[in-house]
């Protein structure tokens, strides 16, 4: 076995993982917080897959640049989740779809949760 298999996230059976609504619900949170700017992406980290959190990173930038063009300051937002719905498609795998809306829109905010090293980690999460 090679040092760098040794070191790969070890996926884990949903049975040895807690429920992830929880987890949905603070990370949609946390995620459309840092979009606004009002959350470092950092707090976020250990709830990410290294390549979906270079996305959300990329994404937050881009948000931070346009507030910045508009001359705009961040804004805690508002919002409230209306509804959850997940799926397991596989031992060890759950993706939701949440439903949020926001005093100008309303929005779906998709989320894949992968068990791996005994957690849940998101390794992609869309806002659209």
């Amino acid at each position: 076995m090679m040092l760098q298999e040794y070191f790969a996230p070890q996926p884990t059976s949903t049975s040895a993982l807690p429920s992830p609504t929880p987890l949905i619900r603070s990370l949609t949170q946390g995620v459309l917080e840092v979009f606004a700017g009002v959350r470092e992406i950092d707090q976020l980290a250990r709830w990410f897959s290294e390549e979906a959190f270079r996305k959300l990173g990329a994404r937050a930038n881009l948000a931070a640049r346009a507030r910045s063009a508009r001359g705009t300051a961040p804004v805690r937002p508002v919002f409230e989740i209306l509804s959850i719905r997940e799926t397991v498609p596989a031992d060890g795998i759950v993706e939701a779809v949440v439903i949020v809306a926001g005093p100008g829109r309303t929005r779906a905010v998709a989320i894949r949760l992968e068990g791996l090293d005994r957690r849940w980690r998101a390794t992609s999460f869309a806002v659209l």
